[in-house]
């Protein structure tokens, strides 16, 4: 049944998703400096756990995890242990220098790690006769296929006979703890994303931060840590001047009743226009319901009561709408703050500290900081304007301070913006200047941008607009398998996860700080490396252990003859599913969760191309129990993984 469900399952939907020419994936070489190799040591059971571990694979006392590195979370460091070890002793360089020196090989025909011998600081001998030399002489053992020299490097290829043993039985007895890790374990993470402004409809502009952060909130829970997510809102500024006059002038209490955030957009845009012809008529080039809108944003800052409550009726609406939006993307916040909420009284206490500490200049009435003698990019930072109203430069100051009192973290990271790189580098810069000593523990992650939109000009694309049309055109696709259609009990549900995942992968898989142009056609996209070829891949992994149950037993997987897996693909397929918890860990150096895309489409492509080799239908119990423990290893990365982006992996689809 399986064998012919195997065959046959290269359907219409095959075609519709599967790359026509699955690009070759280079991940890039990296090293982890011996000072910042993750301080994540084995606990007393982990100890006893690897010895064990080790003990049955007739391998006790060959290999000392080295200080830092945990063998249990991270297949990956056992091999590197090793291979640090047993180079120290042929060259006599010590194992502090050898570790870190240790790089990830960008292809796989160039090994699993590899060592630029230039990097072992050696005043004599030439790289590459050492690199010969010390190649032959490498006791590869149990736990190396290959040592072969090349160049100044010497590549070491796995023992792919070691992997499975010690791999695949650890996949599928953690499942979805597979990749975790302590390295995190006792430390609070504050992670700060999204920060709409208020009154205003989510778009596909404020989807980058969105899943940046959320992304980032995955990451580092899985890696052990306390996350506190905020969701630290724009709802304050002259912004809410400008909207409230909008509405006395254009708004409609039915319509704000009815569809808040979208006439409230409409207001927003209406009343900008004629703030920009009034500009354009006048012959100084100023308007007079600009003025207007500065003087009724005074008035909330003066704890006007009337301008404030026609403010928290907008602000009400807005945190409403957004939860339903977030609720789609599977982002949930432990917290919403907003400007508005930063206390008075810790705005007063920083600026008497710029006082105390000589930081304030006047400058015609406006108060600022000059930081140009720290940094001259830096330039001169405003704290306070003329008419003595607070910038968001100062209640961000003020935010941070009430934010560590509050949670006391130990990292806190704002997920903004490559436009805000000034501004954010400003207020850190003042938060040390005022001899905040956790000043050093604030962290960017910036971003670039979605451009071709604009919400004054009304071209904004809102966000549930694409989620719905992205639904829409992923449904078309499952309808063109009426068969396979038929089999899925929630259709709508499913086009829905499915579609999100076609916006969120699109986003995430380069680099973060690039920008990009909003298309449409780029969106709607399901060719190639997308998110619905990921949920493609995973559902098709859960057919083949739902066709299989009937003649084996998935809870004994974990048990199966791993010796029989001596295909090439295999070793292939298990190399890659190593290098999973090892990736997670680079993904929390950088901060990238193109690292994460970038290994999933590696996973992928390698599963698929086992298909036609490793049959799991028609043979030997034994051997179709090793091969589907294989492919449901591959599985459970796949969906954790996944899971890790904020993707929810589908079944059937």
């Amino acid at each position: 049944m399986l064998k012919a469900f195997t065959r046959t399952f290269l359907s219409t939907r095959q075609y519709l998703f599967r790359p026509a020419n699955p690009p070759a994936f280079r991940f890039q070489s990296y090293s982890v400096p011996s000072h910042k190799i993750p301080n994540n040591p084995l606990t007393m059971a982990e100890s006893e756990q690897l010895a064990s571990k080790l003990s049955q694979l007739g391998l006790a006392d060959t290999v000392k995890p080295f200080p830092g590195s945990n063998p249990i979370q991270n297949p990956v460091d056992l091999f590197r242990s090793y291979i640090s070890q047993e180079l120290s002793k042929i060259s006599g360089v010590d194992q502090e220098i050898i570790f870190p020196a240790l790089e990830w090989a960008n292809t796989p025909d160039r090994g699993d790690l590899l060592i630029p011998i230039p990097r072992l600081r050696l005043k004599e001998g030439k790289p590459q006769d050492l690199a010969a030399e010390w190649a032959e002489k490498f006791p590869k053992g149990e736990f190396l296929k290959e040592v072969v020299p090349k160049g100044s490097f010497i590549q070491f290829y796995f023992s792919p006979k070691l992997l499975f043993k010690y791999v695949l039985k650890d996949v599928l007895t953690k499942k979805e703890e597979f990749g975790s890790s302590t390295v995190g374990n006792g430390k609070k993470v504050v992670i700060e994303y999204s920060s709409p402004n208020i009154a205003k409809p989510f778009h596909a502009g404020h989807l980058r931060s969105t899943i940046i952060g959320g992304y980032l909130s995955h990451l580092h829970k899985k890696l052990g840590y306390e996350v506190v997510s905020l969701n630290y809102l724009g709802d304050w500024g002259k912004q809410f001047g400008i909207l409230a006059i909008g509405f006395l002038r254009h708004g409609n209490e039915a319509k704000l009743e009815k569809d808040p955030i979208n006439h409230l957009f409409e207001v927003y845009v209406a009343i900008n226009k004629e703030i920009e012809q009034e500009k354009e008529q006048s012959q100084d080039g100023t308007s007079k319901l600009d003025e207007e809108a500065r003087q009724y944003f005074k008035r909330m800052e003066d704890d006007d009561q009337e301008a404030l409550q026609l403010w928290e009726k907008f602000r009400s609406f807005s945190i409403e709408k957004y939860k339903e939006t977030y609720g789609r993307l599977n982002i949930q916040y432990d917290a919403y703050a907003g400007e508005s909420l930063v206390s008075k009284d810790t705005m007063k206490k920083a600026t008497e500290i710029f006082e105390e500490k000589g930081l304030v200049t006047d400058d015609d009435g406006a108060k600022l900081i000059d930081l140009r003698p720290y940094n001259k990019k830096l330039g001169k930072a405003i704290v306070q304007k003329k008419d003595g109203t607070s910038l968001y430069l100062t209640r961000d100051v003020g935010e941070a301070i009430d934010r560590y009192n509050k949670y006391k973290f130990d990292k806190m990271i704002y997920v903004i913006a490559s436009q805000q790189d000034l501004h954010t580098a400003q207020f850190f810069k003042i938060l040390e200047l005022m001899g905040f000593e956790w000043a050093k523990n604030l962290q960017h992650v910036n971003f670039g941008m979605v451009q071709g939109m604009s919400t004054r000009k009304g071209t904004v694309v809102f966000l549930d607009d694409i989620l719905n049309q992205t639904k829409e055109s992923m449904h078309a696709v499952m309808k063109k398998n009426e068969a396979k259609y038929a089999q899925v009990e929630n259709p709508d549900e499913i086009a829905d996860k499915v579609g999100m995942s076609a916006v969120m992968v699109q986003d995430m898989q380069s680099k973060r700080i690039n920008n990009y142009t909003f298309n449409w056609d780029r969106m709607l996209s399901f060719e190639g490396d997308t998110g619905p070829y990921l949920q493609y891949a995973h559902s098709r992994l859960c057919s083949i252990e739902r066709n299989a149950a009937d003649k084996i037993d998935i809870s004994k997987l974990a048990d199966a003859d791993f010796s029989l897996l001596t295909e090439p693909k295999a070793e292939s397929l298990v190399r890659i599913i190593a290098q999973y918890p090892d990736t997670l860990l680079m993904a929390h150096k950088n901060l990238e969760p193109s690292t994460v895309v970038t290994y999933l489409f590696k996973l992928t492509h390698t599963v698929s191309s086992c298909y036609d080799v490793l049959w799991v239908a028609g043979q030997d119990e034994k051997l179709a129990t090793a091969r589907l423990a294989l492919y449901s290893s591959a599985r459970h990365v796949l969906y954790n993984g996944m899971v890790i982006l904020g993707l929810t992996p589908v079944h059937r689809m």
